[in-house]
């Protein structure tokens, strides 16, 4: 399934996965945040807003290109982050959001900058267009719980560069977030509603109250730990990038590899996202 997703609203959370924010070294833009448990994630940040003035208006989703930020000439600190993404149908009460509707889910690159100095997450997710990657093909998604179509997929991610392959992230099953399903639900309906500017985050309710309540939102569900390649090397130009978000019951991580390397190799029920810096 494809979907145009000008304007449908975009989230990432930070902090679901153990280690990622060690590895990317954003540990320190957390230490004010308190949360509910010492595995919850930190917080939800926006990094698309359709109709917005500020830089989180501009579409930054591709399917194939992620764009070298120019101005940072050669020392951008980019890496890929691998994810899988969920398309929600949103549902309000009193103008807050009641529920969330799962309807798909992809291969996500939440492509980030690591940089010193920025105020809040979304200036490192959105640095203009083809800053972020999402499959053409979304999976459907009748179920976020237990039992529901998601429950054997792993994500898996990689970088070529130079002929060689390498793993970025670690191969990592979706049911290993910190929080899923119905606590990652409730977890994001509760900041939808109530997260306030703080620290590196934003005042949600604030942004949903002035684009008008939307009908869809998709929600990038946190990034996996990175290999040793993933976590000290960061994008070049020409580099090829790989996620996938695929069923492990029916795929091997031996044909992903393959796959990602470029032979011809069918892989079932998965989404594939493969983008080039340039």
């Amino acid at each position: 399934m494809t979907y145009d997703l000008h304007n449908t609203f975009c989230f990432g959370i930070a902090g679901n996965f153990a280690h990622h924010l060690e590895q990317a070294g954003e540990n320190a833009d957390f230490v004010n945040v308190t949360t509910e448990s010492e595995n919850a994630p930190k917080g939800l940040f926006p990094y698309y807003v359709p109709g917005s003035t500020r830089f989180t208006g501009i579409y930054p989703l591709s399917h194939d290109t992620i764009r070298y930020p120019q101005n940072l000439e050669g020392n951008a600190h980019l890496q890929l982050e691998a994810e899988v993404c969920v398309l929600f149908d949103v549902s309000y009460a009193n103008d807050q959001v009641s529920d969330l509707t799962p309807k798909a889910f992809a291969a996500f690159n939440d492509c980030s900058i690591r940089k010193e100095g920025a105020k809040k997450i979304s200036e490192k997710k959105n640095w203009g267009e083809n800053s972020k990657g999402v499959s053409a093909d979304f999976l459907p998604l009748t179920r976020f719980e237990r039992g529901g179509e998601m429950d054997p997929f792993h994500i898996a991610s990689f970088v070529e560069r130079d002929g060689q392959l390498h793993a970025y992230g670690e191969d990592s099953p979706v049911l290993t977030y910190n929080y899923f399903y119905g606590q990652l639900k409730d977890w994001i309906i509760d900041k939808l509603n109530h997260q306030t500017d703080f620290g590196p985050l934003e005042d949600l309710a604030a942004i949903l109250r002035e684009a008008e309540y939307p009908e869809k939102i998709m929600i990038s569900l946190g990034a996996t730990s990175y290999t040793a390649f993933g976590e000290s090397e960061f994008l070049q130009p020409s580099d090829k990038l790989s996620v996938y978000v695929y069923d492990a019951s029916q795929n091997t991580l031996e044909a992903v590899t393959r796959h990602a390397k470029g032979e011809n190799i069918t892989l079932k029920n998965a989404s594939i996202l493969q983008q080039q810096v340039i």
